[in-house]
């Protein structure tokens, strides 16, 4: 997040690969109310978001975000937003293959959430994706899966 040309550096920073594109999915609040088990794609919801490192605070984010409108305005940095997240108790799987074949990763974990006594809060969960899906085989996608239990 810290240009190479940049003189000083943050407390703590090292180089690093940039963290994988995550996705935080949800259904609509219209599909919530009216529920029958079966998601339609188009009543999906999510926030995308790379993980930072933490020597990435909310004042070094403001001054990177300026240098970015300067150097390449883009009205969609308007909705760019830097925060803290913290998912509590979770089981998270990694799911082999296509995107569309997800539900049966989520069934065995929520059987899993089950035998070790815990239920899943939501539908809302977590998607990691390992693979560049321009690059790699559907059935070849690698992505882990999470959601919150009690």
């Amino acid at each position: 997040m810290v240009p190479k040309k940049m003189e000083i550096k943050p407390a703590g920073y090292f180089d690093f690969t940039v963290y994988p594109l995550e996705g935080v999915w949800d259904i609509n609040e219209a599909t919530k109310k009216h529920f029958s088990g079966t998601i339609n794609k188009k009543d999906l919801v999510y926030q995308l978001m790379i993980r930072q490192p933490d020597f990435v605070d909310e004042h070094l984010y403001c001054e990177m975000l300026n240098l970015v409108r300067q150097k390449k305005p883009n009205p969609l940095l308007n909705q760019v937003e830097f925060k803290s997240i913290s998912d509590g108790k979770c089981i998270q799987m990694l799911h082999l293959g296509p995107f569309e074949n997800e539900s049966v990763s989520f069934d065995a974990m929520e059987s899993f959430a089950q035998s070790a006594g815990h239920t899943r809060l939501s539908k809302v969960h977590r998607e990691i994706y390992l693979s560049d899906t321009r690059k790699v085989a559907p059935e070849k996608l690698k992505t882990v899966l999470r959601f919150q239990v009690s």
